[in-house]
């Protein structure tokens, strides 16, 4: 099996998947194209697992089979390019980009650390709440841990000489990696605008007849969301914790660097002003029926007519160009086997074989599938393009009210992202720092699941029956 640890040993695997769906026996209810167009879909899937590529290229390459092979025609296939939702995200990608370029996100974090910074309990708290405050206009979680909380983190870690180098990662660093990651699911999860599959979850809702607003998502989030953000560090620190627990100098060296940053910049306030407006429109925007895309749109032409982006700043945003082809290649597929009928084929094929089941137990079973099956994925996008329909279709066929369903599956669709090193974007950038070993990491990621799953299930539970999601 060697073999397929190589790039073309990959490649090979993938498409002996994709081939061997492609003429397996078609069930007489689903369309040929359909189950033809799922080879595709699943050797894509696959392929964003396996990645002997990057995700964009495996996206160009299906795009190809998919217009090559007849199944769709060229227009169908870039119609994925024209959807709103995709230039939602790409937007926000470049919006955010000014938080790191102008230092307001820094500015942010040591702030609240010289308010918390007294402990190192504070101190976690403090970079969770940055976190937290930049997440609904960041759906780059990897531009949130990477641009803003990994360097505040390093610095406090650096402050402390608490390094792998020196072997003192346990007296705080390995402390506030885990605080960080695990809280940086929870906040992923609060906000449709947080996590770039949130806005495809949306679309996949969507295109199952129920509208996913930005302020249903936040508002069934926010509850099981503050709690755990409450107590993932609360248990850490007393679980795995620091060994240094007083960090009176931080709080003084944090109001030194906010010194040496001066008074915020006119660039700093024309970002802090975008980001109230987007947050409040995006808030306000089913109200005012504004569209979320176009108050992104509002949001970029500010800061490019204010000069705090330019447009070399837009062209360099390598990842959100990326984002666009992935994206708008994945969601063409997963619309199209939508449409042709194979998600709901699928799900009904699989509710009838526990017809007669409460739909409370099933969801509860389904999201406990959905959530550690995880461990054998690479990318939360991967998953969602994988399972989510499917999932979400087993359980309203099985009985469970649809708006609690696209919505709690969404929510888990970011929560799984707290198992391993290599759960979604922040997972390699925090463990690639070196403070904590593999087996601990795994090991915290699955325990503190035993905590957080309870949370969103039996707290949330209740606050989605008090919002009357069923």
């Amino acid at each position: 099996m060697s073999i397929f640890r190589t790039r073309i040993g990959r490649m090979l695997l993938i498409l002996l998947i994709g081939i061997g769906i492609w003429f397996s026996p078609v069930p007489e209810s689903v369309d040929p194209r359909a189950w033809h167009l799922m080879a595709v879909f699943a050797a894509t899937v696959i392929g964003l697992i396996l990645s002997p590529y990057p995700l964009g290229a495996m996206a160009i390459f299906s795009l190809t089979v998919v217009a090559a092979t007849g199944l769709l025609s060229i227009k169908e296939v870039l119609a994925g390019f024209a959807d709103p939702t995709i230039w939602m995200i790409a937007c926000a990608f470049f919006i955010s980009r000014g938080f790191i370029k102008t230092g307001f996100g820094r500015r942010v974090g040591f702030l609240f650390i010289s308010k918390l910074g007294h402990n190192s309990l504070g101190l976690a708290y403090g970079l969770v709440l940055t976190d937290l405050l930049f997440a609904p206009a960041m759906p780059s979680t990897s531009a949130r841990c990477g641009g803003i909380i990994t360097p505040l983190f390093r610095s406090i870690s650096e402050a402390y000489e608490s390094t792998p180098d020196r072997g003192t990662e346990r007296k705080i660093g390995a402390f506030l990696v885990q605080c960080i990651f695990q809280c940086n699911a929870i906040t992923c999860a609060m906000f449709l605008t947080s996590m770039a599959g949130n806005p495809m979850i949306s679309k996949l809702a969507g295109e199952m007849g129920i509208t996913i607003t930005w302020t249903s998502w936040a508002l069934a989030a926010i509850v099981p969301g503050l709690i755990s953000l409450a107590v993932i560090p609360l248990l850490l620190y007393r679980f795995y914790p620091p060994e240094l627990k007083k960090t009176p100098e931080m709080r003084a060296l944090a109001l030194m660097k906010l010194k040496e940053m001066g008074p915020m910049s006119r660039n700093e306030w024309v970002v802090l002003s975008v980001f109230i407006g987007l947050v409040t429109l995006w808030v306000s925007g089913a109200t005012l029926n504004i569209d979320a895309t176009m108050t992104a749109f509002i949001g970029l032409a500010i800061l490019l007519l204010s000069n705090a982006l330019t447009w070399d700043d837009v062209i360099a945003e390598k990842e959100a160009w990326h984002t666009v082809i992935w994206f708008a290649v994945l969601l063409t597929l997963a619309s199209q086997l939508n449409k042709l009928g194979f998600i709901a084929w699928f799900g009904s094929s699989i509710a009838g074989s526990v017809q007669g089941m409460n739909w409370i137990p099933m969801m509860g079973i389904l999201l406990l599938a959905y959530y550690y099956s995880h461990y054998m994925m690479a990318s939360a996008i991967a998953h969602i393009s994988a399972m989510y329909a499917i999932f979400v279709s087993i359980a309203i066929a099985a009985g469970a009210p649809p708006m609690l369903t696209v919505l709690v599956f969404g929510m888990f669709s970011n929560l799984y992202m707290a198992t391993t090193h290599y759960s979604g974007g922040p997972a390699p950038i925090l463990f690639g720092c070196n403070f904590i070993p593999l087996a601990t990491w795994w090991k915290i990621g699955f325990l503190m699941s035993l905590v957080v799953i309870p949370i969103w299930l039996i707290i949330g539970g209740a606050w989605w029956k008090v919002l009357g999601f069923w």
